[in-house]
């Protein structure tokens, strides 16, 4: 996974973190929603990244 990504990824799960705290303060729920969504999608990317990367890793340790 690349560093940015990595770091796209980070920043999209802070950013959700904060919506969703902020709309559980201000009882906003569509807020809140949206923050946890946004941490979700964050973390599906990551994980995506992540397989993507071991197949990788697998494709190199066959093709020797």
């Amino acid at each position: 996974m690349g560093f940015w990504d990595e770091l796209r990824n980070k920043t999209q799960r802070a950013k959700g973190r904060g919506k969703e705290r902020f709309g559980r303060q201000t009882r906003n729920r569509s807020l809140e929603g949206k923050g946890r969504t946004d941490r979700y999608k964050s973390g599906a990317k990551q994980v995506g990244e992540q397989a993507k990367d071991a197949a990788r890793e697998v494709r190199k340790t066959f093709k020797r």
